[in-house]
């Protein structure tokens, strides 16, 4: 069985912080997405990798377990957290179960080494995550009769079969543009099994958002599946700003069209309109543009607005006539 050590698959230490993780993951990620990388089915692998990986460190909870029982942490999880409960999976094959009574459960080394990792060269095997969270289980496992090291377990047989558990919720970042919140976009996500998935992103959502997957999360115990949330982060936009539902934007105006009023030309995500500027606008004043402005979540066919700010510019690079003109101007407001 290959194991798969999620700190060198990250490319970290064991003792990397929160931050050392991510942003090695979010490295890794870009540079191996299957995006970049088309028809290349190794990037697509070590993708997958990467994600498995960042999946279980990312997490506390999970991060602590894995270190604590490297290859089989979920299947300790599932045992409900006892020792004895954990050892009781494997006694059936050993045969030295009694009706009621304790049984003493011998390990060879390479169930050693399933369960808590081999140590070679001061590192730790382990398992995939989402092989374990999509069902491969504990193959291979076996029982011997001679010791390790001396390493065996006796506790109470567990007799009767155990309820039905309901998945873990499982959650994944996602990165969107503004434009993709505002229209609304899928995401494919590639799951370690081979399977894929085209999740559709609603419009009007904003950073923070969860999108939930029903039954697409961990698998249940004979139970049902947990669900997947998406949790999205939409990027800073370089013309936008994004307040709540409403959008904010500088519109450039020039000196003329300020003092004697008119209009300017400014867009929004999906069209561009004439904004009327009053003569005498100062620069600073923001105009709302009502129903320009990014999507209710909850009701798309209801928007924010757009609040545009005005800048205004003046003239560069003024000839001798229009420099004399200025003047003129000039002298007529100083002699009032």
């Amino acid at each position: 069985m290959y194991y798969h050590d999620y700190y060198q698959t990250l490319g970290v230490n064991k003792n990397a912080n929160d931050k050392e993780i991510k942003k090695a993951y979010r490295k890794l990620a870009r540079d191996f997405h299957p995006d970049h990388n088309p028809d290349n089915k190794t990037a697509e692998e070590k993708f997958k990798e990467i994600n498995e990986a960042y999946e279980v460190l990312s997490d506390p909870a999970k991060r602590q377990k894995y270190d604590q029982f490297g290859a089989q942490w979920q299947q300790y999880e599932q045992a409900g957290g006892s020792m004895n409960d954990f050892w009781s999976q494997y006694a059936g094959a050993a045969g030295g179960r009694s009706q009621g009574g304790t049984y003493t459960q011998t390990i060879d080394p390479e169930m050693f080494a399933q369960l808590f990792g081999a140590r070679n060269n001061g590192g730790s095997g382990f398992s995939s995550f989402f092989e374990s969270l999509f069902g491969s289980g504990m193959g291979g496992a076996h029982q011997s009769s001679s010791g390790f090291n001396g390493f065996s377990n006796a506790g109470r047989a567990q007799g009767f079969p155990s309820a039905p558990q309901r998945g873990r919720d499982l959650e994944h970042d996602v990165e969107i543009t503004l434009e993709e919140a505002f229209h609304g976009t899928t995401r494919s996500l590639q799951f370690s099994n081979g399977r894929s998935l085209n999740a559709k992103i609603p419009r009007g959502v904003k950073t923070g958002s969860k999108v939930r997957l029903s039954s697409q999360g961990e698998p249940g115990s004979s139970g049902q599946n947990g669900d997947l949330y998406l949790k999205i982060k939409v990027l800073p936009h370089h013309t936008y700003q994004r307040d709540g539902d409403n959008l904010k934007v500088n519109v450039p105006v020039d000196i003329f069209t300020a003092l004697l009023g008119g209009k300017a030309p400014v867009s929004s995500l999906d069209k561009t309109v004439n904004l009327t500027i009053p003569a005498g606008t100062a620069g600073g004043k923001t105009i709302r543009l009502r129903g320009l402005g990014m999507p209710h979540a909850q009701n798309p066919s209801q928007r924010g607005d757009l609040l545009a700010t005005i800048n205004i510019t003046l003239p560069k690079n003024l000839s001798k006539e229009e420099k004399k003109l200025w003047q003129q101007l000039r002298n007529l407001r100083t002699q009032k």
